[in-house]
């Protein structure tokens, strides 16, 4: 690029894009003896276009991962794309095409795009979750987890659409209608398969302790939550003698767990769940009115997630229990609010001392009864009109009354052990992983269903899936394919089945970082290459939305674990830092096609170059904040791009970075200097001292000072020194323009590590900001050896018109500001 040439990003972007491919500029090395450093962005769904989400995820990284591959480390920065999923099926019905061909298209459109912005992927190490090859390791490690009993099958209720012949996922449910059809949806009971992620609770909820620091003290917060570890009291209400007659004598008791055995006393009833045994036993008995089976089936046929948002419903049962310690006869209810899949699917209701309790007994009357009082009775609960749900003293209570409430759980619960009435447990609101989706366009499940022999793991893999479909949205395509579904059991030879269900696409991203790490002429061989894989993982930065911080991030932490037990490696935890970036906003919104707020990157590449997204999307705010689109803000960075171009004519050519004569130099030259080292420095500081956020946009601000700086002084040496020392910063952000001048003005491919020189920060005068009440009013220049009661009088001198009331407070940063404050 010659001094006469415009800017013309796409030419410089495509000759750099195409050197680094060429010389294979961002593939790892085999030389394990080097330091490592594995920067890895969650890889995105093949939707068809990348936007501005994904460009900032992107970004993020690529800024990362070019830090650390100038300072040495052998850095591992892959992309790949997390294939399989329903909106493929949906583009199939909608559009006519078959998933593959759409998901391989969108992809390759993806790829493109991203590679147009001169991220430094791996060109070598894409993984496509829909490949075989990706499902046959899946596969293996569903069967080695189905042989340890770490997979069940078990019937559960799904989303069922009675006119298109299909279970829904739950996004597929809205307003409780089928998505397509609009036909009312109902709870189906179907096989499932689930993970016995249950097994893992304790070691997931243990081991967040070792990522405190490093991920997110929300998303801990909220995994910690998710697993939900309790320790509480279980135990059986013992049916009247009537209702066990009622039920002939087919349930003789409900279990109950509970944290606050010390309110067993103020209990008014038992409620179960719609699902419950109970509740079978008395419609087949036909032992409830019309009214009751209506709420009971209306209630059956709505998804969890229904059932939260509804107003809490139930219906009083023909059924009683007996009270374990009092002996009172107490009514059994049926509730909307009350779960099969946690629990027991039954609760003790203590309506005076639970939120949800409350609400129900309000609106049937239930009886109330306070059974813990608040220690200072000022609480303002009293058990009656609200309740009181915190530890206090105990009252109603026959023998317990007058103790704590820590006191009354540790003697009822002996009590419970010593008279075999109960036992205290440790509970988990973590359910296992259920994994099993009736659609075509997934990891198939590889196992085999035989009449003779049962259900038995497939033996040839990888099972792939057949392509001579037709997607309707009726029924899963696999469960009625003609030849695919048949096959021959390989124990007894007799006609056999396969199972139809694929696999969650969770399973898919669960593993895939690990496969990352093994090169691509390695793959067929195993899922990992074993020296690799220890020598990268763990991922030494993980960057992604917020909304993946609970169910992709646990999953992933429990894949890892069991493939660890699995003897596939040796580490606890995949990612030892985690960075969540904030949505980018457009006039206060998410961007989304359906509110027509969408930027796409593409048209910001082709007007101002990828250079200039990068640099916006990096320096418009701090990487964990909101960012909000800007137009002024993208012209704003071009502007500064092509400054730096235009300003390149004062550089004095040459191989290394100047030497510098610090004693002759005037101040502006000084401050220059200073300025520069002082970007340097904040650049090394991200990474250095681990700064939370990575904040980028305080070194693109520092650099765009300092290039202010070096351009207002008059020594073409100390502008040199400075441009050199920006050009290596800014690689980061802006690597193609950078690496152009790069080449040009220093003869340079390749960036080096630079020093900080601390000689830049001796200063003869420093430059002080003086403000009142935080607005600045001065600027003042002072000897370095200035005292602080000096500075305060000049600054007090120089503003002295503002001072138009007492000053109440003067605050005094060395080296940068006074503020008074009126």
């Amino acid at each position: 690029m010659n001094d006469t040439q415009s800017y013309n990003p796409k030419t410089i972007e495509s000759k750099w894009q195409k050197i680094w491919t060429d010389t294979k500029a961002f593939e790892p090395s085999n030389d394990f003896s080097k330091p490592k450093k594995y920067i890895l962005s969650m890889f995105p769904y093949p939707s068809g276009a990348i936007h501005m989400g994904h460009v900032r995820n992107y970004c993020i990284g690529d800024a990362i991962a070019r830090y650390y591959r100038m300072y040495g480390y052998n850095v591992l920065h892959p992309i790949g794309f997390d294939a399989f999923g329903m909106p493929a099926e949906n583009a199939a019905i909608k559009n006519h095409i078959h998933p593959k061909d759409w998901t391989y298209s969108n992809m390759k459109t993806m790829l493109q795009e991203m590679f147009s912005l001169g991220l430094s992927f791996s060109n070598k190490r894409v993984i496509e979750t829909c490949d075989p090859l990706y499902s046959k390791y899946e596969q293996e490690f569903f069967i080695k987890m189905w042989k340890r009993n770490l997979v069940y099958r078990k019937k559960a209720l799904l989303n069922w659409c009675p006119k298109d012949l299909t279970v829904l996922a739950n996004e597929q449910v809205i307003d409780g209608k089928c998505w397509r059809c609009e036909s009312e949806v109902i709870q189906k009971e179907m096989y499932q398969y689930y993970l016995k992620i249950t097994d893992y609770a304790e070691e997931l909820l243990q081991d967040l302790d070792s990522l405190e620091g490093e991920w997110p003290s929300q998303v801990l917060s909220m995994q910690r939550n998710w697993i939900g570890k309790s320790q509480g009291l279980e135990f059986d209400f013992l049916l009247d003698k009537q209702s066990q007659e009622m039920l002939e004598h087919k349930v003789a008791s409900i279990n109950v767990y509970t944290t606050r055995c010390d309110t067993i006393y103020g209990v008014s009833c038992c409620i179960i769940a719609p699902e419950h045994q109970i509740i079978d036993i008395l419609l087949d008995k036909k032992l409830l009115d019309s009214t009751s089976i209506q709420i009971i089936t209306k209630i059956r046929n709505q998804s969890e997630r229904e059932r939260a948002q509804a107003q809490k419903e139930g219906v009083a049962l023909p059924l009683h229990v007996i009270h374990p310690l009092s002996g009172k006869k107490l009514p059994i209810w049926v509730s909307n609010f009350i779960l099969m899949s946690y629990g027991s699917g039954a609760i003790m209701s203590v309506p005076s001392h639970d939120e949800r309790d409350f609400e129900f007994a309000k609106k049937y009357h239930l009886n109330f009864l306070p059974v813990v009082a608040p220690d200072d009775k000022e609480s303002g609960n009293d058990g009656i009109n609200a309740p009181y749900t915190a530890d206090g003293i105990l009252c109603n209570s026959e023998e317990y009354s007058g103790l704590t409430s820590a006191q009354a759980r540790e003697q009822i619960s002996l009590f419970f052990e010593r008279n075999n009435k109960g036992k205290r447990i440790t509970h988990y609101k973590l359910r296992d992983w259920g994994i099993s989706r009736q659609r075509y366009w997934g990891t198939p499940i590889p196992l085999i269903h035989c009449p003779n022999c049962g259900v038995l793991e497939e033996i040839a893999l990888p099972v792939t899936l057949p392509e001579d479909i037709q997607i309707t949205g009726e029924g899963n395509p696999l469960d009625k394919h003609p030849t695919w579904k048949y096959t021959k059991c390989h124990q007894c030879k007799a006609n056999a089945v396969r199972e139809t269900d694929t696999m969650d696409t969770f399973v898919e991203s669960s593993w895939y970082f690990l496969h990352y790490t093994t090169p691509q002429e390695l793959r067929d061989k195993n899922a990992f290459d074993t020296q690799s894989l220890q020598y990268f993982m763990p991922v030494n930065q993980y960057i992604g939305g917020i909304e993946h911080a609970i169910l992709h991030l646990l999953y992933a932490r429990f894949f890892t674990k069991v493939l660890r037990d699995l003897q596939y490696h040796s580490f606890d935890e995949p990612f030892s830092a985690l960075l969540t970036q904030g949505m980018v906003l457009k006039q206060g919104a998410k961007m989304s096609k359906s509110l027509g707020n969408v930027v796409e990157p593409k048209h910001i590449i082709e007007s101002y170059g990828a250079d200039t997204a990068r640099l916006f999307t990096l320096f418009a705010a701090p990487p964990t904040y909101a960012l909000e689109w800007n137009d002024e803000g993208v012209r704003g960075c071009y502007k500064f791009i092509n400054r730096l171009i235009d300003r390149k004519t004062r550089v004095k050519k040459s191989k290394e970075i100047p030497q510098i004569d610090i004693e002759a130099l005037n101040k502006d030259s000084k401050i220059a200097r200073y300025k520069i080292y002082d970007a340097l420095q904040k650049y090394h500081n991200i990474f250095d001292k681990k700064l939370d956020g990575y904040p980028f946009n305080v070194v693109i601000a520092a650099c765009m000072e300092a290039h202010n700086a070096i351009s207002a002084q008059d020594n073409d040496m100390v502008f040199t020194e400075g441009y050199y020392i920006l050009l290596h910063i800014l690689e980061g952000f802006i690597p193609h323009i950078a690496s152009e001048l790069s080449q040009e003005l220093f003869a340079l491919t390749n960036f080096r590590p630079l020093k900080v020189d601390s000689q830049a920060f001796i200063q003869d005068e420093i430059t002080y900001v003086v403000s009142i009440n935080g607005k600045k009013r001065a600027q003042i220049s002072l000897p370095a050896e200035t005292s602080k009661e000096e500075v305060i009088a000049h600054a007090k001198t120089n503003v002295q018109k503002w001072l138009t009331h007492e000053i109440k407070k003067e605050v005094f940063v060395p080296k940068k500001l006074v503020n008074f404050v009126l």
